[in-house]
């Protein structure tokens, strides 16, 4: 019996030990902060919560643009050893989320942000933009700003489906497409994985991601997989789009450290930091 006991400790200690969370600097790339959530969450209470949280760096951008100008010209940023790298989201109301793909008045907004640019520089990327039906990326407004996005070497953040992501880089090849979500409606890994194949420029985003992880929280083997297999082409986000996300905000993190940890060391920095990073600091906007 005690040989037993001594066998099943070590197995355990061999098979079923599982990794320490990663616990370096986070890249937040889906961060919104709303104009609902200007009032319960001020900005310095924002920054204080991405310290906490280990966030060094995120991509801002927010319904209206206010908010992301707001984090760009808050002076409690640099003490809380954040970046803010904006980008210009197509909203000014909900209203917008439906048909800005062809409404010639966001073009000609997302034109005067750039030009008017932020408290930090100028902007360094388009969305995040929502399409409820795929065949809505060929709009003439979603082609003329992947055009733009292409020839200004600005990056897109888009919650689109597998089908919208080959329209949108079907109009501009080049262009550097950031998949808010990697697909929120459950694509498929091989599909994904035939996706990064074909599209260098692309780069999943995995928050809410469906089967990402079990029911522990940690990663699948499908998606423990695909990572490995492609691991400069990944990032993680929050998705702040309600309140609840911004009170849970040190939670969201929380849960993205745990299946980090499930990486290789040098794989789980990639993701958690390093290929944003190489994103936007290895690219200037023209």
């Amino acid at each position: 019996m005690r040989r037993f006991v001594a066998f099943a400790a070590l197995a355990f200690a061999v098979f079923g030990a599982r990794a320490e969370p990663y616990a370096g600097p986070l890249f937040d790339t889906h961060l919104h902060y709303n104009e609902e959530a200007f009032a319960p969450f001020p900005v310095a209470d924002v920054l204080a919560r991405l310290q906490r949280s280990g966030v060094r760096a995120i991509v801002a951008n927010s319904r209206p643009n206010d908010g992301t100008l707001a984090l760009a010209a808050a002076p409690q940023a640099a003490a809380a050893g954040v970046s803010v790298v904006p980008f210009v989201r197509l909203y000014r109301n909900r209203a917008d989320y439906t048909g800005w793909f062809a409404d010639e008045s966001i073009y000609a907004m997302v034109l005067q942000q750039l030009a008017a640019g932020t408290p930090v520089g100028p902007y360094r990327g388009i969305g995040e933009f929502h399409l409820y039906d795929s065949t809505n990326a060929d709009g003439p407004v979603a082609r003329k700003l992947m055009l733009l996005a292409q020839d200004r070497n600005l990056a897109v953040l888009a919650h689109v489906d597998d089908d919208a992501i080959d329209r949108l880089l079907r109009h501009a090849p080049r262009a550097r497409l950031i998949w808010a979500h990697t697909g929120i409606g459950g694509v498929p890994p091989a599909r994904v994985r035939a996706l990064l194949t074909r599209y260098p420029t692309l780069t999943g985003e995995l928050s809410y991601r469906p089967g990402l992880t079990d029911a522990d929280g940690h990663l699948s083997a499908d998606w423990k997989a695909l990572i490995n297999a492609f691991p400069d082409r990944f990032t993680i986000g929050s998705d702040t789009w309600i309140n609840a996300r911004w009170s849970d905000y040190e939670g969201l993190m929380g849960a993205a450290r745990l299946w980090l940890g499930d990486l290789p060391p040098a794989v789980a920095q990639r993701v958690a930091w390093g290929n944003a990073h190489a994103l936007f600091a290895g690219a200037a906007p023209r």
